[in-house]
Order: C-alpha cells, then structure tokens, then sequence
C-alpha cells in the first residue's frame, strides 16, 4: 500500500514523495484522506521559508526544510489503536492537525465523525473553521452586534460566514480586491469596502452606526489593523487572527487603542484551553463539533465554498501559484483521483 504526501522540500517547492505508512498506535486511528485543504496563509509562509511559522520562533531563525503541512481533512477511518472507543473502521471524519498524505495517523481525540448528508468536501474545512470560530467567542460577540472582518482570504471568508450564522448585525467585510468584497456579499457580508480607500473608517462607522463592535483581523498587517482601529467602536473587540510572522507593527495604541478603551485579543488557534470549554474559551473538539452541527441543521453551509479541486499531481503548480504570492482560491486535492 503507497502512502503519497505533499512536502515542501525547498523554498517555493512542493513535490508528491512516497511516505511511510502509519500505524494504529494506542488512541490513534489511522485515517484515508479524501480531501485536504490548502491554508494558504500558513502554507504560504512555510513555503516560502519564512521561519516564523510559529508564535515561539524569534526573528532571526533559520528557516529549515522539508516541511509538512495541510491540517485541516476528511477522510474514512482504516483502522483504531488499541483504547480507541469512540470510532470503528468505515467512519467518515474530519480531522485536525494532519498532512497532505494519503494516510494519517490521528489522535482519537482530533477526529470527528461527520454526521449524514455532510459532504467530504464540506467536511475538510471544519479544522480551519475553527480558527473564525474561537476568534469570534474570544471577543465575547453578542447577537445583534456589529462585526468588521479585515481580510477575505479563507479564514476571514468564513469569519464572515459564522457571523451571520451567529446574528452580526451588519457584517462588514474589508478587502482591496474587487472580486473579494464580491465573494464577500455572496457568503453574507451586508457591506463589503476597500481598506485601501480614504473614507474607508467613515463607511464603516457609518454602516455600523458609530462603528464595528467586534473586528475579526485576519490580514496580519499592520495597515490592516490601523485601519480597523479607526472603524472600531468604543470600548470594541478586536481579535488578532491574523498571523503577523514579525514584530515591525506601528500603531497608535496611545489614541486608537488605549484612549478609546479598545481590547485586543489574542486569537491564535493554539491559545485555547486544552479540555473544559467555558464562556468565550471553547476546546478545539468543542468548536468543530458546534461547528458540524451548525452543518448538519443548516445553520452553516460549505457548499460551493470551494473553488478548485485537484488531484495531487498537481500539486507542484499549485503551491507555484502560492508562492508568487497574491490572491489564492480556496483549494483542496482529491485524493481519490
């Protein structure tokens, strides 16, 4: 049996190597990729080789290679280690911390079973999901609140997604691509502005009646955050999602943050509590299991999120198209052509 990945194995490369098979190890369970999703901000940067792929890197370090990634899948359960109760051979899953690989092995815990009528294609991006998900609970958003998501690449595509399910009132979303502020009302969003526009923090407050009471920033610019600092209401939220790699930001926090009674909260996926959800701080199981319910009743839907499919060979001119940067599509490989 072949057990084919994706790996990064220089600067801007990505081939198709022949991995070793895993095995069922004790609360793992080993799990046939249907499809993976690409998380282009984070593939992006461990493509490139920028080595602060991770909030305890300094800047500085060395970039090393190969690396593996592609966290966010579906697939069928092959086989369960031993002390593995809650999944049997045959289960549809999603799945959370794996690779691009035909075959994974996963913690017990990281799996879920995915409910009837839920494609494999929806389900690969229930993991990145997440990410939106805990940002928005961090800022503690309450119905009828007015959200601002900064950013339209896949996470702030589905930021703004959960926000209307949870009732945002308006959902503004902030992009300089035309094409992205047009994806942006198709998936919800009731006004959708360019950040890079003069007036732009005037359309905001004015769409928002004085301004965004949660700010989802996913960008990870710091143009980006200054901007939306100048959109933000009075003691607003503003939640960090977006990975900034490196510490050169320049903002006011004296007049736009500090004066103004404004939060800003560390919303990195890793920074969640482990076991025991509890108001705003929700275990990642929690969140993607909340978040295939919303799916499984119609509340979220992930039909036609997804903008390209291919087949793993093609992989090598996908991740070119990555690494030249600019705006990507929401991608996933099919592992079963």
């Amino acid at each position: 049996m072949r057990n084919p990945g994706i790996v990064f194995t220089s600067p801007n490369v990505a081939e198709v190597v022949e991995m070793p098979l895993p095995g069922a190890e004790p609360g793992m369970a080993v799990v046939r990729t249907v499809r993976s999703c690409i998380s282009s901000g984070t593939e992006r940067a461990n493509l490139t080789g920028d080595p602060m792929i991770g909030t305890n890197v300094k800047d500085g370090a060395e970039a090393k290679f190969p690396r593996h990634l592609g966290y966010s899948l579906s697939g069928v359960v092959e086989s369960v280690g031993e002390g593995v109760a809650s999944l049997r051979p045959g289960d549809r899953v999603s799945a959370s911390w794996t690779k691009h690989m035909a075959f994974n092995a996963v913690a017990e815990s990281r799996l879920y079973r995915i409910p009837e009528g839920i494609s494999f294609e929806d389900a690969a991006w229930v993991h990145i999901a997440t990410f939106p998900m805990a940002a928005l609970r961090k800022c503690h958003f309450e119905f009828g609140e007015s959200v601002l998501v900064m950013g339209m690449g896949v996470l702030g595509q589905i930021a703004v997604k959960l926000a209307r399910a949870a009732g945002a009132a308006p959902v503004v979303a902030a992009d300089p691509v035309p094409a992205k502020r047009e994806t942006a009302i198709a998936l919800g969003a009731d006004f959708a502005f360019d950040p890079s526009a003069p007036d732009f923090a005037e359309r905001v407050r004015e769409a928002t009646c004085g301004g965004a009471r949660v700010v989802v920033e996913v960008t990870g610019v710091d143009r980006a955050l200054d901007s939306a600092l100048d959109g933000t209401a009075r003691f607003g939220r503003v939640a960090l999602l977006g990975c900034t790699r490196h510490s050169t930001f320049a903002i006011d926090y004296y007049r736009k943050v500090h004066g103004r009674g404004v939060t800003l909260v560390g919303a990195h996926t890793m920074a969640r509590p482990r076991s025991d959800s509890s108001s705003g701080w929700w275990t990642e199981r929690d969140d993607a299991s909340a978040c295939l319910r919303l799916m499984s009743l119609g509340r979220l839907s992930f039909r036609g999120f997804t903008d390209e499919v291919h087949p793993i060979s093609d992989a090598p001119a996908v991740y070119s198209r990555l690494a030249a940067g600019g705006p990507f599509p929401n991608v996933q490989f099919d592992w079963e052509k």
